[in-house]
């Protein structure tokens, strides 16, 4: 037994990113691939991350070839269309989901902006539409009575502050269907009394092993700053959204208790929660 445990405890942690930018330039993924390599130096064993351009050349993962999966935000419209990607990408989220309910061996998927809208409308827990302006900025984020509780959210304030960038937004949820399913609301939007839109949902528990957020939680705050403070982003932003907004959001990338709290906590605390049981798992099959 203690030798069947010492080679289960060396066994890598196969890790799928998979990326949904379509090509396009961005921050996402480089503050992805940070957390996991600072993930990596804290476990005892190995890490190994495979990337998969879902959107750009249609690569989707097996299920069964990796134990956590990390589901990116990008660009474009997550509302139904007939690219070739969409039904690959569709029938893993539901391969993850059937294999956790009829398998010890379970996997982790953290679905993130874009593809926690894609997964929302897969699992008919609310509507996608276009938001009357784009969301774009560092905005704070009240949770739920759920998200007071959530573990990945431990360490955080309420409100806690967040990198928001989307065009879509989630909303007119099936309370209902949400409950059947065992998935728990964690936050909206901050409430806006002389707005009278809806809230969209934030974050949402979808099982134990399923997580997502319609913000960004890998946000590097220093990378950012650095990123936004770029001569030709700066124009970018300000030209885009004024000045106001680009100061607003560099005063609070500078903030220790804003958006580096948010990114020390939320997908770090998945990963390390993930590789435990994994782990548990393993020793346990072994």
């Amino acid at each position: 037994m203690n030798k069947k445990t010492t080679n289960t405890t060396m066994k890598p942690l196969k890790i799928a990113l998979l990326d949904m930018y379509n090509g396009v330039q961005n921050e996402g993924m480089r503050c992805i691939l940070q957390l996991i390599e600072e993930f990596k130096v804290q476990q005892e064993t190995s890490v190994h991350l495979d990337i998969f351009e879902v959107r750009l050349k249609n690569e989707v993962p097996r299920f069964e070839n990796y134990d956590i999966f990390i589901s990116t935000g990008g660009p474009g419209s997550p509302l139904p269309s007939e690219e070739s990607w969409e039904k690959p990408y569709f029938n893993l989220l539901s391969e993850i989901i059937s294999n956790n309910e009829n398998s010890e061996n379970r996997k982790y998927l953290f679905l993130i902006c874009h593809s926690f809208q894609l997964a929302c409308r897969h699992f008919n827990y609310g509507q996608i539409t276009l938001r009357k302006s784009t969301s774009f900025g560092i905005f704070p984020i009240p949770l739920s009575p759920a998200g007071m509780v959530e573990p990945f959210f431990k360490g955080l304030s309420n409100p806690f502050f967040v990198v928001d960038s989307r065009d879509y937004q989630v909303v007119g949820l099936d309370y209902a269907k949400l409950e059947r399913d065992g998935a728990k609301v964690l936050c909206l939007e901050k409430i806006r009394p002389n707005i009278p839109l809806e809230r969209a949902v934030m974050a949402i528990r979808f099982t134990e092993e399923i997580f997502g957020t319609q913000f960004h939680p890998e946000a590097d705050a220093e990378g950012m700053l650095k990123y936004f403070q770029k001569e030709e982003k700066k124009e970018a932003i300000i030209k885009n959204h004024g000045l106001e907004k680009y100061n607003d959001m560099v005063d609070k990338l500078d903030d220790p208790d804003k958006i580096l709290l948010t990114e020390s906590v939320i997908l770090p605390s998945f990963l390390k929660n993930a590789a435990n049981l994994i782990l548990q798992q393993n020793l346990i099959l072994c």
